[in-house]
């Protein structure tokens, strides 16, 4: 061991009498400071900002470490650029030896090769130390200008950076042992590292190369640790590869001192390469996998809840099977060379943690409903069979059509037309399956919401069921139209609709049909007809018996549900709500969530938690007015309403496309300080609590206005169903979300970090460099 470190010792000292050294140390500190001074700066800046518009400022409300070091910050920059120095470092380690001649009096001497090897990568393993030190210089700086800074990230990113330029330095090692030309060697290190870095997407469509391949690959290796998450299979894997090609340049320098047959030259090399092969298939084994999340947050880790849903599985095996429709929607992202780096990766692998004996399968077919898309895909291919369209979509991709099963075996197997032949996982448990849907938005795959509503389906008895009544011209929850509400309940290409987070949406007519037995909410909503008498009773017994209820109405359409709402000590106001504004139209009224709205829903609480003395809004495009009568049975809470002084309830038609209608006391028009739009009811009945809800406007929940108050309208759901669904899977605001500096500390660093630090090295090198030439 002396041996190795006198010779890292040595090999240490003569890089820092090279100018190659500390050019290397110069580029890479002004390169770091490009990355992190602006970053630093731009937030400082807007914080101060912000702090004079703003008094009651409390901070960004995201991570600002994240946001400075990962976010196209330094970290990310810092890696993608690291392959640029390592080869310049690297490519005169053996080749300077050999030109010198000092190779021949190194095997000379009662050294071994092997203490030579590693005395050498020890060298610069020890200059790679340095570079870290430099962007520990910035984490160092980042964890003073932030305040509560994530500091877990920094040591993963550190370990990360490290690993990996450790790695490059390996390969670097074996590229000087191929050729006595350093720029040849360097040349080589450049075109290894990138063929390691993209191998990863190559031949990724065969089963027998994918998984090799991928592992090879050195894409991404650091990703987990620059966002805090430490893997035992990424350390191994860089392990490995570093003494892999370790072992290649003791085993090539070897080879050139001893006369070898080729096939036993070319056999050790395989028996290394199929040794580290192994080590990093069995160590990338999901249950030999250890993780370790060291944010301060677990921002890398699934909810507790998301945990404790996975280990109700007990022993029974969760079967996961993708199928993926050469014909369908998001068939790019199911095709076999996006498994491991996309689907495995980026969907399952926070699962496999606390699951690791999840079994995937995978079905590829192609198929068509011509209906659904009024025979587009026939359009595009005028004059073709189901059968030629998919073979020419399968010749583009270079994929036998052999490899897709064809309509008549898919229909044997599942029936897919009710998912739209899209990509969609189908997850099988104890004999029960339940669909996992993909989404056509940025995200793409499932969130943990739409995983836990999966899981729940296969664990529970059964899901929360809201049903709503038709029969009447009420409002459907299956048309897309704009006032229908197909878009927050049975919509499936929504993430965020009620079937895709832990409820059944199912429809009854009263007219025809009695009321589910297993109904948890019923939806009345905006009936247009009068509910005739045997509709009527059937809804005021099941109010009777403790049912719950959303009931909504719309302004001129109160007497259709004033009988019904009576019953619950209810009064809908005749006449309409106005609101004149500038802006809008005057029937557009904007209601605001009282206090009561936090115990809707735990993400509503959090929602409104975040800023007390403020609240949320919804816009309620047509509402009337809410009262409760004091005699009624039920304890009634005012969950939204209008802010005084700003609306009035008027009494005549509304005219919404003239001038702005004036308050007109003697036509009945009525002013009052503030209207309840939406009102909440509970009582105790049977041994357990009833629910229902009011709303005074039924467009409010319209697909059209969803968007803007959906932050009402799921809540509202939630609590309903007493908070069964959607499994609230929250994260722990940020800390480190306010500066500690403002503009002029940024300021300061951006000068010595630029500026005065690269001129104190320059500086250093430059004496160093003169006095040891004249020595």
């Amino acid at each position: 061991m002396k041996i190795i470190f006198k010779i890292a010792k040595n090999e240490f000292r003569f890089l820092f009498y090279s100018p190659i050294a500390w050019f290397v140390m110069i580029v890479f500190l002004v390169q770091c400071a490009i990355f992190y001074t602006p970053a630093i700066f731009g937030i400082a800046n807007w914080q101060e900002v912000m702090i004079k518009l703003t008094p009651k400022f409390e901070g960004f409300g995201n991570s600002l470490t994240a946001s400075v070091f990962l976010k196209s910050g330094i970290f990310l920059n810092v890696v993608r650029n690291l392959y640029l120095f390592v080869p310049i470092l690297t490519m005169g380690l053996i080749s300077r030896e050999v030109n010198t001649g000092a190779i021949a009096l190194l095997y000379s001497s009662p050294v071994r090769l092997r203490n030579i090897i590693l005395g050498k990568y020890l060298g610069i393993m020890l200059y790679n130390l340095l570079l870290v030190g430099i962007v520990a210089l910035f984490m160092v700086s980042g964890f003073f200008s932030i305040r509560h800074a994530d500091y877990g990230i920094f040591f993963s990113a550190a370990l990360g950076f490290y690993l990996l330029v450790c790695a490059y330095s390996a390969i670097g090692l074996l590229m000087s042992s191929l050729s006595a030309y350093q720029v040849v060697s360097a040349i080589c290190t450049f075109a290894i590292i990138f063929t390691l870095s993209y191998i990863g997407s190559l031949w990724q469509r065969y089963d027998l190369v994918r998984d090799l391949t991928y592992f090879l690959s050195l894409q991404n290796r650091t990703g987990k640790m620059l966002t805090g998450l430490i893997t035992t299979k990424d350390v191994i894997y860089f392990m490995v590869i570093t003494g892999m090609f370790v072992c290649f340049t003791w085993l090539k320098l070897q080879n050139d001192r001893r006369t070898s047959p080729w096939y036993v030259k070319t056999g050790r090399y395989l028996v290394v390469m199929a040794a580290a092969l192994l080590i990093g298939y069995i160590s990338s084994r999901p249950s030999l996998t250890g993780y370790w999340d060291v944010t301060a947050t677990d921002i890398n880790t699934i909810h507790p809840r998301t945990q404790r849903a996975l280990q109700q599985l007990g022993d029974s095996t969760l079967e996961v099977t993708l199928y993926a429709n050469l014909l369908g929607a998001g068939i790019d992202r199911g095709m076999p060379e996006m498994r491991n780096e996309d689907y495995l990766a980026s969907l399952w692998e926070r699962y496999l943690r606390f699951r690791p004996d999840i079994r995937f399968r995978y079905v590829y077919y192609y198929d068509n409903d011509s209906i659904v898309d009024n025979r587009s895909l026939y359009q595009q291919y005028p004059g073709k069979t189901l059968k030629e369209i998919a073979a020419e979509n399968a010749d583009a991709r270079d994929i036998s059509i052999t490899a897709f099963k064809t309509p008549e075996e898919m229909r044997q197997q599942i029936d897919l037309r009710p998912e739209g032949y899209r990509l969609v996982m189908q997850l099988k448990y104890k004999g029960k399956s339940v669909f996992l849907r993909t989404f056509d938005d940025p995200i793409f795959w499932p969130d943990e919401t739409n995983v836990n509503a999966a899981l729940q389906k296969l664990l529970q008895p059964a899901l929360p069921k809201v049903t709503a009544v038709t029969g009447d011209l009420e409002r459907s929850v299956y048309k897309i139209g704009e006032r229908e509400y197909a878009f927050h309940s049975a919509y499936k290409g929504g993430r965020g609709t009620l079937v895709n987070t832990g409820f059944e949406v199912d429809t009854v007519n009263l007219a025809t049909s009695n009321i589910p037995v297993d109904v948890t909410t019923l939806l009345l909503a905006d009936p247009k007809t009068a509910l005739s008498p045997e509709v009527s009773d059937k809804l005021k017994t099941y109010i009777s018996n403790g049912g719950n209820m959303f009931i909504m109405s719309e302004p001129g359409k109160q007497a259709l549900l004033r009988p019904l709402l009576s019953q619950a000590g209810v009064q809908l106001s005749e006449g309409q709500l106005v609101r004149p504004t500038y802006n809008e139209t005057p029937d557009k009224v904007i209601s605001y969530l009282l206090p009561a709205c936090r115990h809707l829903s735990e993400g509503l609480d959090s929602m409104m938690g975040q800023d007390p003395d403020d609240t949320l809004k919804v816009l309620m495009p047509g509402t009337t007015t809410l009262s409760a009568d004091s005699s009624s049975v039920f304890t009634i809470t005012p969950l939204v309403s209008t802010l005084p002084g700003q609306t009035w309830l008027k009494a005549g038609a509304l005219v919404t496309d003239s001038t702005l209608p004036p308050f007109n006391y003697q036509e009945g028009d009525r002013k009052s300080s503030t209207y309840a739009t939406v009102l909440q009811l509970s009582r105790q009945v049977h041994g357990k609590e009833q629910r229902i809800i009011v709303c005074g406007d039924a467009d409010f929940a319209s697909n059209v206005r969803l968007a803007t108050n959906v932050v009402l309208v799921m809540p509202a759901y939630s609590w309903l169903a007493y908070n069964r669904s959607p499994i609230y899977t929250p994260r722990p605001h940020p800390k480190d979300d306010i500066m500690a500096i403002g503009t002029s500390g940024a300021e300061a660093q951006q000068i010595a970090y630029l500026w005065v630090l690269p001129g104190l090295l320059l500086l250093s090198s430059t004496i160093l460099l003169i006095r040891r030439k004249r020595k």
